[in-house]
């Protein structure tokens, strides 16, 4: 199993762990992850980082697709991995509708024929075997539209990149699932739960394999989970220190009925209290919400407590199909406990 540390995206103010990364790349660390949400972007930090490190792979977890064409994508892809040394890893997601249309100001439409369109799109760029031209429900490259001028053209990438750098997509539904492994590289869960597997994913991961095309198996498809790391002798109190973001995601990440995350606890077998926790949300009784996360859902999806505690639970996901472990240590010492009992 591969090591990766994610350094998520900012609050209020942008302060990158920078000695954290580079502690991680000494110490064998497969890759480094940047996220965004509405503040600060994935790829300017991920640049700063790059320039400041000469092994570790760069990722994005995630980019949001809706904030920029596909093209544009795969420009900034082609262009991060050139000046790296092939180090970048592509990471897309659709993001939710409030952050769609609220933030972007786009509409949210059909997240799977949108995802396939615009990943065959970048594909395409990528290769260089011809002009992009694609005709679809979503993007039409050229564009032939009522306001198009007719001056479009096909075109192809400038810059000869990686015809093969690596993407991931980033999904929680059951449909969202297979299609991540039917067209993309790898996944990038989020509340990963390797106890539930089994009833949660695995269908879902074989039916997208199957569909693929060419030989591809979970021998070449990168499970890449975020795993919320907080090491401590109080168990309770490591816990407690992940419960107000949980809470935020199952509770406030979405309305009632339109909560990806909401719906994940409940298909853990959480529902009542994922639903006490929504309703207390959204009535913006925060401590509340947070005081109904439960115990066993943190623990179903981080690591939490001593180091010996850790070492016991992280059986769970070395025991499952997962390939590269992405820590969100909370500091130095997590990410050192993590390299020491994978690395």
């Amino acid at each position: 199993m591969r090591l990766g540390i994610m350094t998520g995206y900012s609050g209020s103010r942008l302060k990158l762990p920078l000695e954290m990364v580079q502690e991680a790349e000494k110490l064998g660390y497969y890759a480094v992850w940047t996220s965004e949400a509405y503040g600060s972007d994935c790829i300017t930090p991920l640049t700063w980082i790059g320039a400041q490190t000469s092994t570790i792979r760069l990722g994005t977890a995630i980019m949001q697709m809706p904030g920029r064409t596909p093209s544009n994508t795969a420009m900034t892809a082609m262009t991060l991995d050139r000046l790296s040394g092939e180090r970048f890893l592509l990471g897309l997601g659709l993001s939710g509708p409030q952050v769609v249309e609220g933030w972007h100001g786009l509409p949210y439409g059909k997240p799977l024929g949108k995802t396939r369109e615009y990943v065959s799109i970048i594909r395409t760029i990528f290769k260089r075997e011809e002009a992009l031209v694609h005709d679809g429900d979503h993007y039409q490259i050229p564009y032939r539209g009522e306001k198009a001028t007719g001056l479009g053209k096909p075109l192809k990438s400038i810059l000869h990149g990686r015809s093969d750098i690596p993407i991931y997509l980033a999904a929680l539904g059951p449909k969202n699932v297979a299609l991540t492994a039917e067209i993309a590289d790898g996944w990038l869960p989020i509340f990963f739960s390797p106890r539930h597997y089994a009833d949660c994913y695995q269908s879902h991961i074989e039916a997208g394999l199957a569909k693929a095309d060419g030989n591809k198996s979970l021998a070449n498809f990168d499970i890449a989970p975020t795993v919320s790391v907080v090491v401590g002798d109080d168990v309770n109190a490591c816990r407690n220190t992940l419960k107000p973001n949980m809470a935020l995601y199952v509770g406030g990440m979405g309305p009632k009925g339109r909560n990806f995350y909401h719906k994940l606890a409940c298909r853990y077998g959480f529902e009542d209290a994922a639903n006490e926790i929504q309703k207390l949300y959204l009535t913006n009784e925060i401590r509340k919400a947070i005081a109904a996360v439960p115990d066993e859902l943190v623990d179903a999806v981080a690591l939490c407590g001593p180091k010996a505690r850790i070492k016991e639970r992280l059986s769970l996901w070395q025991d499952s199909p997962i390939t590269t472990l992405n820590a969100a240590p909370m500091n130095m010492e997590a990410m050192q406990v993590m390299a020491e009992l994978l690395l």
